[in-house]
C-alpha cells in the first residue's frame, strides 16, 4: 500500500501540484466561511461538506480529467494473429502522441475478453478478461506514430474473442 501512495507522489507533475493546491485553498477558505456562519446553522454545515466534498471528488475527477488532456494519444491495433504452434496472440498496433507535449513513456495494454453475441453479456464479460498483457513505450515525441509488436500469452480459449487497446502516457 505504501509502496503505490510513494509511486503515485513520485509520478505526480507540475499540474498535479497546482490542482491539488487550488483545491485545497478552496477547501479552506469554504471552511473558514463555514466558520464565520455558525450562527446559522445549516448554512454552515452545508459549506463544511461541500468543502470535504469538493477537497474529495474535485481532486479525484480533476486528476483524472487533467491527465486525460494533457497526455491524449490514440491507439489502434494493425493487426492481430493466434498462433498456432503455441498459445500466444500476436498483436501489431501503433499508438500517436496528439498531445501538445512529449511523452517520456507509455503502458500500452491490451485486454483480451470473450464474445457472446448479446450486449448485455459482452458487457459483464469485459469485467473479467481472458487475458491482460502491457509492454512499455519510452520517448514518444510530439505527433509521432510508433509502431509495436505484442505477443499476448499463455491464450488457450477457442472460442470468440475482442481485443481492446489502451495507453497511459506521461
Amino acid at each position: 500500500m505504501s509502496g503505490t501512495i510513494s509511486k503515485f507522489i513520485n509520478e505526480l507533475i507540475v499540474y498535479d501540484y497546482i490542482l491539488f493546491a487550488t483545491l485545497f485553498l478552496l477547501f479552506i477558505l469554504f471552511v473558514t466561511i463555514g466558520i464565520l456562519f455558525r450562527n446559522r446553522g445549516a448554512i454552515a454545515i452545508l459549506l463544511i461538506l461541500f468543502a470535504f466534498t469538493q477537497l474529495i471528488v474535485g481532486s479525484t475527477y480533476g486528476y483524472i480529467k487533467m491527465h486525460e488532456f494533457l497526455f491524449t494519444n490514440e491507439t489502434a491495433i494493425t493487426s492481430q494473429k493466434k498462433l498456432n504452434f503455441t498459445q500466444a496472440i500476436v498483436l501489431y498496433g501503433s499508438v500517436k502522441n496528439i498531445a501538445d507535449k512529449d511523452f517520456s513513456s507509455c503502458n500500452i495494454t491490451a485486454t483480451v475478453y470473450k464474445k457472446s453475441g448479446n450486449k448485455i453479456k459482452d458487457y459483464i464479460l469485459m469485467l473479467k478478461p481472458l487475458n491482460k498483457m502491457s509492454i512499455i513505450e519510452q520517448g514518444i515525441v510530439k505527433d509521432e506514430k510508433r509502431e509495436f509488436k505484442m505477443i499476448i500469452e499463455p491464450f488457450i480459449y477457442g472460442g470468440d474473442y475482442n481485443i481492446t487497446l489502451g495507453a497511459k502516457c506521461r
